[in-house]
C-alpha cells in the first residue's frame, strides 16, 4: 500500500505541526504559523513554518504572522487548510498515485462542528480516507503505553494550547478532562509577571525563551538567570533587567495549578479498579510542555500520583495517530466509530 498512497499521523498543533509517516518516521516538525497578507482579497500564504516563526513579531503592517489553529481546534479554516496542504504536499512524493490515508489528532470533546472542521480541511489538503482520533488517546499509543489492555493507563499531554488527561484501557477513553491551559498560556503568564514586577513589556517569543532557558515547575537548588531586554512602559524605551528561575516559577504556579486540578478531576471519576493500576504504573506526560523543568514532580505532589516524561513526549500525539494504523480494525469499532 505504501508505494502508491502514504499514509500519515498527524498532530495538528496550536505551536507545532508534526507529521508521522509509516514507515518513515516523524517526517515534518514545524511550528504551527503562516506569514500571510491580512488585507488581501483572498488568503495570500507567503511563508510556513519555521521561516513564519523567524518573523513572529518583527512584520511590517503589511504583513501578519498568525497561528490558524487556537487552543487546539481550527480557528482559520481556509489558512489551516493551505497549512495542511503545504506541508502534506512536501512529504506525499509525486510518484504516489492514490492520496494519502490521514489520521489525525483532535483534542478530546471537541464538538462535532469542529470535527467536521478538521476532516474536511484535511480533504480539501488532498488527503484521501481521513480518520479523527482523540489526542489523549492518540498520545497514549505514542507513548507506548499498553492502552489495548484491560489496565488503567493514566496519560497527560500538554501542548501549546491545551493540557487533556485521560484514563485510556482496551483502546478507549474511560474517563478524559482538558482545560485551555498550554505552553501559550504559560508563556504569557510570564509575560503578566514580568510587566506587572518590572514595568516591562515582553513579546511571546521573549516569554517563551525564558520558560525554556530558566523555568520550572519546582524551584532550583541552584537558581538560574537571565537578562532580559523589553519595552519601558512609562518611557517607551529599551530596558534590560535580569530575571530568575525562581520568579518564573511564581509566575507559572497558576496555570500549572489549573493543569493538576484537571487531572484530579479525572481520578475522581476513575473506576476504583483502574485506579489502583494509575498508582502502580503512574502518568504519563506527553507534549512540548511536558519538557519544564520538574513538572513531574510538581504534578506526583499536586495529584498524588508518580509522574513520568515519555519518550520523544512532543512527538507521541502524531507517532500515535501513525500507530493507528497498525490496528485499524479494533479502532474502526472504537475510536474512528465517532465519525
Amino acid at each position: 500500500m505504501g508505494l502508491f498512497r502514504a499514509e500519515f499521523g498527524i498532530d495538528l498543533g496550536t505551536v507545532n505541526i508534526l507529521i508521522y509517516e509509516r514507515g518513515k518516521g516523524i517526517v515534518v516538525q514545524e511550528p504551527s504559523l503562516v506569514t500571510l497578507l491580512p488585507n488581501a482579497e483572498r488568503v495570500i500564504l507567503l511563508d510556513y513554518g519555521e521561516v513564519a516563526r523567524q518573523s513572529y513579531g518583527r512584520t511590517p503592517d503589511t504583513l501578519e504572522v498568525a497561528r490558524p489553529v487556537r487552543d487546539g481546534v481550527i480557528a482559520d479554516y481556509e489558512v489551516t487548510q493551505k497549512m495542511l496542504h503545504y506541508f502534506v504536499n512536501q512529504v506525499k512524493g509525486p510518484w504516489r498515485f492514490l492520496p494519502p490515508r490521514i489520521v489525525i489528532g483532535v483534542p478530546y470533546g471537541v464538538t462535532s462542528v469542529e470535527r467536521r472542521a478538521v476532516r474536511e480541511a484535511a480533504k480539501e489538503a488532498g488527503a484521501g480516507d481521513v480518520y479523527l482520533m482523540r489526542e489523549p488517546l492518540a498520545a497514549a499509543l505514542g507513548a507506548g503505553l499498553p492502552v489495548d489492555t484491560a489496565t488503567g493507563n493514566l496519560v497527560l499531554d500538554i501542548g501549546g494550547g491545551t493540557a487533556e488527561a485521560a484514563v485510556i484501557s482496551m483502546n478507549g477513553i474511560v474517563a478524559a478532562s482538558s482545560v485551555r491551559v498550554g505552553g501559550i498560556k504559560l508563556d504569557e503568564a510570564v509575560m503578566a509577571f514580568i510587566r506587572r514586577k518590572y514595568n516591562l513589556a515582553i513579546g511571546e517569543p521573549t516569554a517563551e525563551d525564558i520558560k525554556v532557558r530558566i523555568g520550572s515547575a519546582m524551584p532550583l537548588d541552584h537558581e538560574l538567570s537571565m537578562q532580559v531586554q523589553g519595552r519601558d512602559q512609562v518611557t517607551g524605551l529599551p530596558r534590560m533587567i535580569e530575571v530568575s528561575s525562581g520568579e518564573i516559577t511564581e509566575a507559572l504556579q497558576e496555570p500549572l495549578l489549573n493543569i493538576a486540578a484537571c487531572v484530579r478531576n479525572v481520578l475522581e471519576r476513575t473506576p476504583p479498579e483502574l485506579a489502583s493500576d494509575i498508582i502502580d504504573r503512574g502518568m504519563a506526560m506527553t507534549g512540548g510542555t511536558s519538557l519544564l523543568r520538574n513538572l513531574g514532580e510538581f504534578m506526583s505532589r499536586e495529584v498524588g500520583v508518580p509522574a513520568y516524561l515519555a519518550d520523544a513526549p512532543m512527538a507521541c500525539v502524531a507517532l500515535g495517530c501513525g500507530r493507528a494504523f497498525d490496528r485499524l480494525d479494533d479502532f474502526m469499532r472504537t475510536e474512528f466509530a465517532q465519525g
